[in-house]
């Protein structure tokens, strides 16, 4: 699918609209689309990948099929096995002290993990580790202002975080799957942005929506619209050649 056309956001946004019913779907379709995203700025054939945080493992194996060497690393043994899948060489192990060596990963890949984690930064900068100077590292989260920024709470938690669950709850019987502060924080497009380019180890090749049909990129650098208008901020970087290392 061309990327970004409105056909391919309204088959992302179907899929997404499923995927309780049809995970193999929704998530296999997400990582081809992903994957195509990240060989439009590096080959694979033969590269090293590391995807981290990847759950049950779809991008993994996307990968895989592309001829990369991917490995996967993912702190909750409950996501390894979801759906019934088990992804061979998958490793248990936490974003934030990945068991690699400095500039292993010709890629290192993230996808919608950042708003899961307790300190954004950290997480960040262990994927700079283990990417190799010149190496590419493909970074994507839903921001908190997004109207999915609650995830299965969504777009209730512009009420509130505390009512949306309450309201879920009310709705569906069972506890909603995330909570902020737990397992979900309030990440943002702006200081993330600050952040990235602020570093001397990265250089920001693209800054934009993810799944956004048009003017991509032109939302993310329209202040207080873009927390909102961006749903799924997309960063590609790469490793600056030269960095000393502290």
């Amino acid at each position: 699918m061309k990327d970004p056309s409105i056909r391919r956001s309204l088959t992302l946004f179907r899929a997404f609209m499923n995927e309780q019913s049809e995970p193999e779907h929704c998530y296999g379709l997400l990582a081809r689309d992903a994957v195509s995203q990240v060989e439009r700025y590096e080959p694979l054939a033969g590269r090293t990948v590391l995807d981290i945080g990847g759950g049950s493992g779809h991008f993994t194996e996307e990968f895989r099929r592309r001829g990369a060497r991917c490995y996967l690393f993912e702190p909750d043994p409950a996501e390894l096995g979801a759906h019934g899948r088990r992804t061979p060489g998958a490793v248990l192990a936490d974003g934030y002290l990945l068991p690699v060596p400095d500039g292993t990963a010709d890629v290192c890949f993230s996808s919608n993990v950042l708003e899961h984690v307790a300190d954004p930064q950290t997480f960040i900068s262990e994927m700079v580790r283990v990417t190799r100077p010149g190496g590419l590292i493909y970074l994507s989260f839903t921001n908190w202002y997004s109207p999915w920024g609650g995830h299965e709470t969504a777009p209730w938690h512009y009420l509130g975080a505390a009512r949306a669950r309450a309201r879920y709850e009310r709705k569906h019987g069972r506890p909603a799957k995330h909570t902020l502060g737990e397992n979900l924080f309030a990440v943002h497009v702006g200081p993330t942005l600050r952040h990235v380019r602020s570093r001397d180890d990265v250089q920001v090749v693209t800054a934009r929506s993810r799944y956004w049909p048009f003017l991509a990129g032109a939302i993310t650098r329209v202040p207080g619209v873009r927390e909102i208008a961006t749903w799924n901020l997309l960063l590609i970087l790469r490793r600056c050649p030269h960095v000393d290392e502290h």
